[in-house]
């Protein structure tokens, strides 16, 4: 939201400067976010000085071209090329003296500079509107008053405004602050904390009157739920054309167009008391009645933007008797707007239901001022103030008179909210007991009525406007934000209690993983759950029939609720990769949600992804890509970490992976990982391969919580490692041999590891070579070579026996 400071004045006349109230506001709840600059003409008409022209002859090597002598005002008159077709003798006119800085319209900057033109020097330039930014007139240059004094200023005839803009980081609650006035009414309450207090100026209205009776359009509110006030009026002889500069630099300093009268004094009003109003053209008004209502679904309405749109059951529209002009409080329609050629105009000022138009607005991807306060919740008893302020406005500009009495639909009146405040609890949420007079102003100059004062406490009336500040805890929030966060003192005492919480507890142990894969080199991501329904195409195992779908999505491809976190990790992958961030180890815990015979499900998952190369480029490291080993070690560290180990491997492969393993603890699954396929890649975008696991994180924690930890005593006794390098069908694998060493020595055999593999040259046709260590340990005595030869003996007899071992 933006508010001008020069506005801003307008209500309050505060001395302060733009920095003090900048933090003062921010003190406040209404962060200011930056402070801009703001000239009605940009560059402030800096260098421009009146010049008259003394003498103007042919450039006597341009036909178009004109040589002129300009006084200034400065001693020695200037001689200036012009190509301007209407400069002559004894003008008067704008000229930009060397150095000036001026600006295209599209805001680019260009200084004038001594030079030459066609042979002859040119000392300044002889300006026209547009050039200084004062209009979009470029047939000639500008000639001003003769009565003007050469050397006079530019920039005091044409009052150039300057102006601070303060960009305030809003948040949804505070509705009543969407304004200057609601600003103002903040500012006012935090000034007088600080001993500075200040009346809040409000515009009068005193002067609205009834001219005639002589156009009388009636009003039908079908929906007083939906519409709870309406108010409108009429106001006939209006002409519609540009702003005075008053109001255009109104708006042009928060960022707004100006696009003629009556819009713009709409725009103001809207701006200065937070209260959206719109304009019809009577005339297209058939049957001259309103009627405020719901229409059939599908009925077709082209807004504003010239967009057909098809109409929701439940869209509130401003309608006359034949059909729709506008969406209630959002956008108006593109046949009933206010145009060059109005004369008459019907003057709407509302409140409408929050949720309707919020749901509206979204409903049909429209954003505007009106939808964003509308949404949020106006004050319902401004409606009829802010009419007659800017019925008078446009009266004083735009002329006409105002010919019908206010049509005031406002049936059942929004009463104030009945809070009661008791001290106790201002000071046990606060952590400081402020004083009761202090609270009892704060309170007043946030318009809070005080109805009662007892000992304990207050009971309060809250304005409607107030829509945030319904229950106990919100008045004392009021009060804390007034009072001062800076205020409160910070004391030296700290209390903590020691909670009795298991070691298992789910953040504890995802604490524990997150720290150990980030030790590895993994990144964190936090991924939306929303998603879109499409990615079931990509896989057998998602059923469109087990989404969560959202009521009231923001998009298609933010509909439903994720089964898989497969595809939004791989939207996360390729978002990398097409910055050129290819190496990634990335890995999330985040959940999953399912609807299963209308019963909704949540799961936990943590997910790995990692793709590239295991570690970064160096000039002493050879690059090596991750593979599915890689993978592998880490999904087994992980459960390691945890005091897991699988009891059973599965290989698999379905439509998600070319190439996966299942790891099973007893019968349930714990984690399936490997190579996504390349089909669902080519969906992403991603050329490279991926790996990906995912954890079932839900029996993860159940079956660390029910692992039992045995601790022993660390070994006195030297361990003994012996290696055998072994002829191998290609069928046999390591786990084979694994299984084999353990269930023929189970004592003391404590490791076994294969520490290389070879195929190739020298070997028979279908045989491999695995160099395997063996790890020896006895916790009671030192093994003797007696021993260990024979477990060894053992071991070749069994390997020849099972797979067809052969020692090489």
């Amino acid at each position: 939201m933006k508010i001008s400071y020069n506005w801003l004045k307008q209500f309050i006349k505060t001395t302060w400067t733009p920095e003090q109230i900048s933090e003062l506001l921010t003190d406040l709840g209404l962060e200011v976010e930056g402070v801009v600059a703001f000239q009605s003409v940009k560059g402030g008409l800096e260098g421009i000085v009146v010049g008259e022209v003394l003498t103007c002859v042919q450039h006597p090597n341009a036909d178009r071209l004109k040589l002129t002598t300009v006084n200034i005002g400065t001693g020695a008159p200037l001689q200036i090329v012009c190509g301007a077709p209407n400069v002559a003798v004894g003008q008067k006119v704008p000229v930009a003296t060397i150095g000036t800085t001026l600006y295209t319209e599209e805001g680019e900057a260009w200084t004038i500079k001594k030079g030459k033109i066609r042979g002859e020097e040119s000392h300044g330039m002889i300006c026209a509107e547009d050039e200084l930014g004062l209009g979009k007139s470029h047939e000639g240059i500008m000639v001003l008053d003769a009565q003007l004094q050469p050397g006079t200023l530019v920039a005091e005839l044409f009052e150039v405004e300057n102006d601070q803009v303060f960009e305030i980081g809003l948040t949804p609650n505070r509705a009543d602050a969407m304004s200057h006035f609601g600003t103002a009414r903040d500012l006012k309450a935090g000034l007088l904390q600080k001993n500075v207090n200040l009346e809040l100026i409000t515009p009068s209205v005193s002067a609205f009157h009834v001219d005639s009776r002589t156009l009388r359009i009636d009003v039908d509110v079908k929906n007083k739920e939906l519409a709870p006030r309406y108010c409108g009026l009429t106001i006939s002889g209006v002409k519609v054309e540009a702003s005075p500069n008053w109001l255009q630099n109104r708006l042009k300093a928060i960022g707004l167009t100006p696009k003629n009268n009556i819009v713009d004094i709409t725009n103001y009003v809207l701006h200065e008391l937070g209260q959206p109003l719109h304009a019809f053209d009577a005339a297209k008004i058939t049957g001259n009645k309103i009627e405020v209502k719901t229409l059939a679904q599908g009925t077709k309405f082209t807004t504003l933007d010239g967009l057909e749109r098809e109409l929701h059951q439940e869209d509130l529209m401003i309608c006359n008797t034949e059909g729709p002009m506008c969406f209630a409080g959002v956008l108006g329609g593109i046949h009933s707007g206010v145009t060059e050629t109005t004369t008459n105009i019907f003057l709407e000022s509302a409140y409408f239901n929050p949720v309707s138009i919020r749901k509206t607005a979204k409903r049909h991807n429209i954003n505007t001022d009106a939808s964003f306060r509308f949404e949020r919740g106006i004050d319902p008893n401004i409606t009829e103030y802010a009419l007659k302020r800017a019925a008078l406005l446009i009266q004083e500009i735009a002329g006409g008179e105002i010919t019908s009495d206010i049509v005031d639909f406002y049936p059942n009146k929004i009463e104030d909210f009945q809070v009661r405040l008791t001290f106790e609890n201002a000071k046990k949420l606060i952590g400081e007991d402020i004083p009761k007079d202090i609270i009892k102003s704060i309170l007043m100059s946030l318009d809070i009525k005080i109805n009662n004062v007892t000992e304990t406490g207050l009971g309060l009336t809250v304005p409607a406007y107030r829509n945030d500040v319904q229950r106990e805890a919100d008045i004392i929030e009021e009060i804390l934000r007034v009072y001062g966060y800076n205020n409160i003192k910070t004391t030296e005492k700290l209390n903590a209690s020691i909670s009795n919480t298991s070691r298992f507890e789910d953040y504890k142990l995802q604490n524990i993983i997150g720290n150990q894969l980030a030790s590895q080199g993994f990144f964190e991501t936090l991924t939306n759950s929303l998603t879109s329904p499409d990615y079931s195409n990509l896989s057998q195992q998602l059923d469109e029939a087990h989404h969560v779908a959202m009521l009231n999505p923001l998009s298609h491809d933010l509909s439903v609720l994720r089964q898989s976190v497969l595809f939004s990790g791989l939207e996360n992958v390729s978002h990398n990769i097409n910055r050129k961030r290819d190496d990634l180890k990335l890995f999330e815990f985040g959940k999953t949600y399912h609807n299963y015979n209308n019963k909704k499900v949540e799961l936990k998952h943590l997910s790995l992804f990692v793709t590239g190369n295991k570690q970064n480029e160096r000039w002493n490291v050879t690059s090596q890509t991750s593979d599915f080993f890689y993978l592998k070690g880490i999904v087994t560290s992980v459960l390691e970490r945890l005091g897991l180990t699988a009891s059973k491997t599965s290989p698999f492969k379905n439509d998600v992976f070319s190439e996966g393993i299942i790891f099973s603890i007893g019968k349930k699954q714990v984690v399936e990982f490997g190579l996504v396929k390349k089909s669902i890649l080519k969906h992403f975008g991603i050329s490279q391969d991926v790996l990906f696991a995912d954890f079932n994180w839900d029996e993860v924690i159940d079956l660390a919580k029910h692992k039992t930890i045995v601790f022993k005593n660390i070994p006195k006794y030297p361990e003994v490692k012996r290696d055998f390098a072994l002829l191998l069908d290609e069928s046999v694998s390591f786990e084979d041999i694994d299984r084999i060493a353990n269930n023929t020595e189970k004592n003391l055999l404590k490791n076994v590891n294969l520490f290389d593999v070879y195929q190739g040259n020298n070997l028979p046709e279908g045989k491999k070579s695995y160099a395997v260590s063996f790890t020896f340990q006895d916790e009671h005595k030192t093994l003797t070579d007696k021993q260990i030869d024979k477990i060894m003996n053992k071991l070749q007899d069994n390997f020849a026996k099972e797979v067809g071992a052969e020692l090489r």
